[in-house]
């Protein structure tokens, strides 16, 4: 019998994750009303560096919600 729920311990997983997601994207956030006017290349460097954490959350957030049963149909258009 396949379970229509995603277990408690899946749930946590994916909750844990979406909040490393969200805290990713808030450091984003955080850098982009800091950043000058005119970026050095200390910024694009950061910059890089956040985006590349972001994406990775991203990715780690999706997979425990593939894992937690919340697999959705691609949201690209074709």
């Amino acid at each position: 019998m396949t379970d229509l729920y995603p277990a408690a311990d899946d749930r946590e997983v994916l909750r844990e994750a979406a909040a490393r997601h969200t805290a990713a994207v808030r450091d984003v956030e955080a850098f982009l009303r800091r950043l000058p006017e005119v970026p050095d290349p200390a910024d694009l460097t950061e910059y890089a560096n956040l985006i590349t954490r972001e994406e990775q959350t991203r990715a780690d957030r999706q997979g425990a919600a593939d894992g937690a049963g919340l697999t959705i149909a691609s949201l690209e258009s074709e």
